[in-house]
């Protein structure tokens, strides 16, 4: 027989601490500060929280809603909730009042942990949140905030706290976390991390094909930790022994740069956060002096980014896809031996598919009756798929949210290839479809971003007397710049028959977008028709 050895989370902090205790953990405070740490400090002040949770009769199980960005003190609140046993609700500032009175309420929090610069969001919205017993400002007293909430000091409930005491045990699939979808169609929907699932998808995560994480790596999570689960980074680095770096709230182009250059190896963000990234680069002629590799995903990395990054900087692209439902990596876009041995312009195009999915996750496409469609690089179908960090059913539903089958229905189209690399080409409720043929929105915003005046582009179907849907795309232009549409629509042409190209092309001066920073194609097409937009003839 062999042990029985749960897998919990806080066995990941305690094998930082015990075996890279030194490894340096750097981080941007909301204060102003940079803080300097190491995993046994983050340790030792997660055992604090965990202490002190449960003297102010947090219990097994209870749910605490965190609002916070990327910090030092983050690490350990991450880590000191599920090892007081309790349920890591991430709280994502941008949502709108009515989405995070919702939220707050259907999970059932207790407690809130807020950094201070986000506290006016509760000041605003606490009448609505009956169930709130403790708002917790993560500060020290010398920073509190005047507010008329009833509230504790982060660094007066920690102090004294002991710092060795064990983690409340329990079996291995208790609720760990808690992440909401967007809800961009109705309620947002609760997907419950257990700690099993967190632990093994950070050893599929962590694999050489997948994020290649080490302890030689220093690690910066631009995605917020309350963005799909933190994309698992948080669980990553401590389990590899890597150091970190945390940016705080600056997302500008010239904070990240400043961080970046405190020795990052590896990073991670959405595509819009490098778009400007790179502007700030190239516009100061600046370089990147110790970067490696840059994880993108939450929405479809242009060809134009993943070259620059590679050929102007040296820094490898690793494309990814995933979902809030998958805790969140699917796939990534790393070589096989039958890719690194294709010329390097083919091996560019692979890169616009997302790659292929780590052991533990399980893919298939299917038409509209269910049925299993071949991997040949060509037919499109509903991507499904299933795995040990998988939804199986969200918070408080009454019905699984898979078939009979197990199967998980991601509501993405894409195409797989017989290498097994995958190629999103649309959100179900996006695709374009003319004629009864299907037309991919994200390849024709990829290949419009490719024109150095555009800064972002949204394909979209509008309603067409003979054809039913037509495509129309949406640019905004770079700033101080005027795109050519003849020149945009030249480079479609390479990429698209006649009949899928943009019946229209126009200039707007931004893009709706979601609170997790994708472009929201429902809000754009209710602006057109709003606006009573018809198709020129």
């Amino acid at each position: 027989m062999m042990q029985n050895f749960p897998l919990r989370v806080g066995g990941i902090l305690d094998h930082a601490a015990r075996y890279h205790p030194n490894r340096p953990i750097i981080g941007r405070s909301i204060e102003g500060p940079i803080v300097n740490s190491t995993w046994a400090a983050v340790h030792r002040e997660a055992k604090q929280v965990a202490a002190a949770l449960k003297s102010l009769g947090i219990k097994k199980g209870d749910v605490i809603g965190v609002m916070a960005w990327n910090t030092v003190r983050h690490l350990s609140v991450w880590y000191g909730i599920p090892g007081a046993g309790a349920v890591n609700h991430t709280l994502n500032p941008r949502l709108f009042a009515d989405q995070l009175v919702y939220i707050i309420n259907h999970a059932e929090d207790r407690f809130i942990m807020v950094d201070l610069d986000l506290l006016p969001i509760f000041e605003a919205i606490i009448d609505k949140l009956p169930n709130i017993e403790k708002i917790i400002v993560l500060t020290d007293s010398a920073h509190m905030p005047e507010t008329k909430l009833d509230v504790i000091c982060y660094g007066d409930l920690i102090e004294g706290q002991p710092d060795n005491e064990p983690w409340v045990s329990g079996d291995e699939n208790e609720p760990c976390g808690i992440c909401y979808t967007s809800g961009t169609t109705g309620d947002p929907k609760g997907v419950v991390y257990t700690h099993r699932s967190n632990v093994l998808h950070a050893l599929a995560a962590a694999a050489p094909d997948m994020v290649n994480m080490s302890s030689n790596d220093c690690v910066m999570p631009v995605v917020p930790l309350f963005h799909a689960n933190g994309w698992s980074i948080a669980y990553n680095a401590p389990m590899a022994g890597a150091s970190m770096v945390l940016p705080g709230r600056d997302m500008s182009a010239p904070g990240l740069y400043e961080m970046l250059e405190m020795g990052v190896t590896f990073t991670a963000a959405v595509p819009t956060i490098w778009l400007g990234l790179l502007q700030h680069l190239e516009a100061g002629k600046l370089s990147l002096s110790t970067l490696k590799r840059v994880l993108i995903g939450g929405a479809s990395c242009p060809r134009a980014v993943v070259e620059t990054f590679q050929k102007v900087y040296g820094v490898q692209v690793l494309h990814a896809w995933g979902m809030t439902e998958m805790s969140p990596l699917g796939t990534i876009c790393s070589f096989k031996p039958e890719v690194n041995a294709l010329p390097d312009d083919e091996r560019l195009t692979v890169q616009e598919t997302v790659g292929h999915p780590p052991y533990t996750v399980d893919m298939k496409i299917v038409n509209d009756m269910g049925e299993d469609l071949p991997w040949d690089g060509v037919t499109q179908g509903r991507l499904l798929t299933k795995g040990a960090a998988v939804v199986q059913r969200y918070l408080k539903a009454k019905e699984d949210a898979v078939n009979k089958d197990g199967w998980f229905d991601t509501g993405d189209v894409a195409i797989i290839d017989a290498n097994g690399y995958v190629r999103i080409t649309d959100r179900s409720k996006d695709v374009i479809k003319s004629g009864g043929e299907w037309i991919s929105s994200i390849e024709m915003e990829n290949c419009a971003v490719a024109h150095p005046d555009v800064a972002e582009a949204a394909a979209v179907a509008v309603p067409h007397p003979k054809w039913d849907e037509r495509p129309v795309l949406a640019i905004v232009p770079v700033e101080g710049t005027s795109p050519n549409t003849d020149e945009i629509m030249s480079l479609l042409e390479k990429r698209f028959a006649k009949w899928q190209l943009p019946d229209d092309i126009f200039m707007v001066d931004d893009l709706p977008h979601t609170a997790t920073g994708k472009i929201s194609k429902l809000e754009l097409r209710q602006r057109l028709k709003d606006q009573g937009y018809t198709l020129p003839k």
